[in-house]
């Protein structure tokens, strides 16, 4: 039976709050048994609905679906009450950086990634793989397999973003990166104890945020890309050689 608008908007709101992920467009038609067309419509007016009245709570399209996140005004006072409790997620800042360098140049391999921060990272990436930041995409096609890595959809979620394609350029990375990690205390030094804060979603964390220059400089390097992608081809070509001979 076909639900009315109040009803449909009512059993949308249920399922997106008790969703542990972003609900897909899809899962939410196929639970209320309605077009997708029309769970779009009511989704949109609810999404709208919530930007403009005075509650605590907005819903977002993230990582291609939806949920339900606290309103930056309240970020302060959930921050407060997370962190009474459970202890916080930590990030330290070469973490932040690794995951900057993998988010902007993904897929790419430990190698590459160690030959732009210029150092060794593969504690730092077994970090980011435990805490689902970041996943496996496979094996690079050149000599020795090495393995490929590309953001998550936790990455996605942690930071509000519905697709890759929504990155903001690096120099905004670290404005981002504050919001969505709950950068409240400034940037913190490798130390450590570090100080904490809290995302979007009212889960604390430490801040520990900065994009050096010098990687900066490395992932906007046309040069720097030419030169790789010119390295990469002459591997892939030595490679199927050797596989001929």
């Amino acid at each position: 039976m076909t639900m009315n608008p109040t009803e449909l908007k009512g059993a949308l709101e249920a399922i997106i709050y008790a969703a542990d992920e972003p609900a897909t467009l899809d899962q939410i038609a196929t639970a209320v048994g309605e077009e997708k067309a029309a769970v779009r419509a009511a989704l949109d007016e609810m999404i709208a609905t919530y930007a403009s009245e005075d509650r605590g709570m907005e819903i977002r399209a993230v990582a291609g679906g939806y949920k339900f996140y606290t309103k930056p005004q309240h970020h302060e006072v959930v921050r407060r009450f997370i962190k009474s409790l459970r202890p916080p997620l930590r990030l330290t800042m070469p973490a932040l950086e690794t995951l900057a360098v993998i988010a902007y140049r993904q897929p790419v391999t430990g190698p590459e990634i160690q030959e732009i921060r210029g150092v060794n990272v593969s504690g730092v990436i077994k970090t980011l793989l435990e805490k689902r930041l970041i996943v496996t995409a496979g094996r690079k096609a050149v000599m020795g397999r090495p393995i490929l890595y590309r953001s998550s959809k936790e990455f996605l979620i942690r930071f509000g973003l519905s697709d890759l394609e929504e990155l903001p350029s690096l120099k905004e990375f670290e404005q981002l990166a504050r919001a969505a990690l709950g950068a409240d205390e400034g940037i913190a030094p490798i130390e450590p104890e570090e100080p904490e804060s809290m995302n979007a979603d009212g889960a604390a964390i430490s801040e520990t945020v900065e994009t050096t220059a010098a990687t900066e400089t490395i992932l906007k390097d046309p040069q720097k890309e030419a030169e790789t992608a010119e390295a990469d081809a002459e591997q892939s070509e030595q490679t199927k050689a050797e596989s001929a001979s």
